[in-house]
C-alpha cells in the first residue's frame, strides 16, 4: 500500500484566510438599456425589450 504525502504543519487560520481572500462573490455588472432603460448585462440581449446593439432582436 502506497504512503500518501500529508502536511507536516498545520496551516495556520492567517494562511487558511489569506487563500481564500478571493473567493468572495461579486455582483454582476448591470448598465442601462438605451432603449427602455431598463437594467441589463453587459454584451447581453436586454431581458424587457429584446433590443441589443441599437436593434430589435427579439420579440417580447
Amino acid at each position: 500500500m502506497a504512503k500518501h504525502p500529508v502536511p507536516k504543519k498545520k496551516t495556520s487560520k492567517s494562511k487558511r484566510d489569506m487563500r481564500r481572500s478571493h473567493h468572495a462573490l461579486v455582483a454582476p455588472n448591470l448598465t442601462e438599456c438605451p432603449h427602455c432603460h431598463a437594467k441589463k448585462l453587459s454584451h447581453h440581449i436586454c431581458p424587457s425589450c429584446g433590443h441589443y446593439n441599437g436593434r430589435q432582436v427579439l420579440a417580447v
